[in-house]
C-alpha cells in the first residue's frame, strides 16, 4: 500500500452535527498503512490493556475509528496515547440517528481507517443504524476487502457473529428464553449483518459473570440450529477478559486469572448428525439435552500473556482449558464436566490411505496435489464445514477467492478417501 511521510501533528477536536458527534486526535491526513486482519472481542467492563494493544498493532501505526451511540471521547486518548502503540489518529463518531451513520464523511472514515472499534451501549442502535445500508456496506468492505482489524466490547461485540441477539425488545433473561425460545424479546438476526470470517453460525455474548448468561446463550443456540438445520456456535467473555482472533482462527484470552475468575467460553452444538433441539417450539420450554451432550463448551481462563487459545471451528485444537456439557430439560439449563469430544468437524472417515501430497500448508492461492490415481475427487469445507469447492481429478487447484483461515481438504478415489487440514495466509 502506498505510504505517505508527514509532520506529525497532534490535535484534538470536537465536531458536532444534527446527527453526529466526531471527537478526532492525532493526525488529520488519512495515511494507508500494511494494516493486518484481527477480531478482538472484550466482555463489557474496561479493557484488557495487553488485548487492546493487540488489536492496535493490527492497524500497523494507522488510523483508528471508534462507533458508538452513546458516550464520548472516552477511547481516544487511551488508544491514541496510554498504551504505548503507535497510531496516526483515533477517531470516534457517536452517532445520533442513521443519517448520521449515513454521512459521506463519516462513511469515508470509515473506509478509511486500519482498525475499527464498536463501543458499549445498545446493540439494537447498531442494529438499526448500520444495517441494510452503505454503512453496513462499507463495513463488510473494510473487513472482508481491506483485511482491517475489527473489534468491539459489551454491545460492541455482541453484533460480530454472522448471528446476532438485536435487543430490539429490549434484553432476554434466561427464565423467558427457557420457558419460550420464541418469547418476543429473542430477537435473533441470522447472516444479514456483519460478515466476519471465523464467526459464521456464531452468536457471541458478554457480561458472563451473570450466570443468567449462560442459559440464554445456549438458548440462543438452540433457536440458530433449530431455524437454520446447522450447527451453532458460540462465544462469550467475562465482564473483564478478551478473545483476540488472527488471521488464522486461532483465539487467544486475555484476563487476569488466576487473581480474578476471568474466563471466555466457546460453544459448539454436539458434532452429531442428530444435534437439533427435541424441543424448541412458540410458547413451550426448551428441551435440548440429547444425553446431556447438547452443547460442548471449552471454558478458557484468559491471562495477561493470552497463552491459552482456541482454533475456532471443530475446537480439536485447544490449550489451558476445561470441557463442559450444557443441556437444557423443559426449560431447566445443566452443565457438567466432561473431556474433549474430539470432534471430527466433516465427520469424514480416513479408510485406506492414499499415497498423497498435498502442498504448499500453508498456502496463498494454489494448491498442488500428487497422487497415483488418475480419478478422483476433491471436495474442501471451510472451518465450519461448510462445502466451498469441489473440483474433479485436478492435480491443482487456484482458490484465490477465499478468506484466509483454515480449511479441510477431502480427496476420494474409489473406496479410499482422505482428509487434509489446510491453512490459507
Amino acid at each position: 500500500m502506498k505510504k505517505i511521510t508527514l509532520l506529525f501533528i497532534v490535535f484534538t477536536q470536537i465536531v458536532m452535527s444534527q446527527n453526529y458527534t466526531e471527537y478526532a486526535t492525532g493526525n488529520a491526513t488519512d495515511i494507508d498503512t500494511n494494516n493486518e486482519f484481527g477480531i478482538c472481542m472484550m466482555g463489557g467492563a474496561s479493557e484488557h490493556d495487553n488485548a487492546m494493544i493487540w488489536f492496535l498493532e493490527r492497524a500497523n501505526g494507522g488510523d483508528v475509528v471508534v462507533l458508538r451511540a452513546s458516550g464520548s471521547n472516552g477511547y481516544n486518548n487511551y488508544m491514541y496515547s496510554g498504551l504505548g502503540v503507535a497510531v496516526n489518529s483515533v477517531t470516534t463518531f457517536v452517532i445520533h440517528n442513521q443519517a448520521g451513520a449515513l454521512d459521506p464523511y463519516v462513511l469515508q472514515k470509515v473506509e478509511n481507517a486500519e482498525a475499527i472499534w464498536f463501543a458499549g451501549g445498545d446493540q439494537y442502535d447498531y442494529v438499526s443504524y448500520f444495517k441494510d445500508n452503505a454503512m453496513e456496506d462499507v463495513l463488510n468492505s473494510f473487513i472482508n476487502d481491506k483485511g482491517g482489524a475489527i473489534g468491539g466490547t459489551s454491545a460492541g461485540m455482541a453484533i460480530l457473529g454472522s448471528a446476532y441477539f438485536s435487543a430490539e425488545n429490549g434484553t432476554v433473561t434466561n427464565a423467558q428464553a427457557l420457558s419460550n425460545p420464541y418469547h418476543n424479546r429473542m430477537t435473533l438476526g441470522y447472516n444479514d449483518f456483519l460478515n466476519i470470517p471465523f464467526l459464521e453460525h456464531t452468536i457471541t455474548d458478554t457480561h458472563y459473570d451473570d450466570p443468567d448468561r449462560r442459559a440464554r446463550h445456549a438458548t440462543f443456540l438452540a433457536r440458530y440450529a433449530t431455524d437454520n438445520g446447522f450447527w451453532s456456535f458460540g462465544i462469550a467473555c467475562n465482564e473483564y477478559t478478551a478473545v483476540c482472533i488472527d488471521e488464522f482462527g486461532e483465539a487467544r484470552v486475555y484476563g487476569d486469572y488466576p487473581n480474578y475468575d476471568e474466563f471466555a467460553y466457546f460453544l459448539r452444538t454436539n458434532c452429531v448428525n442428530d444435534f437439533l433441539p427435541e424441543n424448541c417450539v412458540n410458547g413451550q420450554a426448551l428441551t435440548w439435552n440429547k444425553g446431556g451432550e447438547a452443547i460442548k463448551v471449552y471454558k478458557v481462563p484468559g491471562t495477561e500473556t493470552g497463552e491459552n487459545y482456541v482454533i475456532l471451528g471443530d475446537l480439536s485444537d485447544v490449550q489451558g482449558g476445561t470441557w463442559e456439557n450444557w443441556y437444557v430439560n423443559n426449560g431447566s439449563f445443566s452443565t457438567s464436566s466432561t473431556v474433549n469430544p474430539d470432534c471430527n468437524l466433516l465427520n469424514l472417515v480416513d479408510h485406506n490411505v492414499l499415497d498423497i501430497s498435498v502442498v504448499p500448508n500453508p498456502f496463498q492461492d494454489i494448491i498442488n496435489i500428487h497422487l497415483e490415481a488418475i480419478h478422483f475427487e476433491i471436495v474442501l469445507y471451510d472451518v465450519f464445514g461448510k462445502q466451498v469447492g469441489q473440483f474433479q481429478s485436478q492435480s491443482q487447484i487456484e482458490i484465490s477467492e477465499l478468506p484466509s483461515g483454515v480449511y479441510f481438504l477431502n480427496i476420494t478415489s474409489e473406496d479410499v478417501q482422505q482428509t487434509f487440514k489446510l491453512i490459507k495466509n
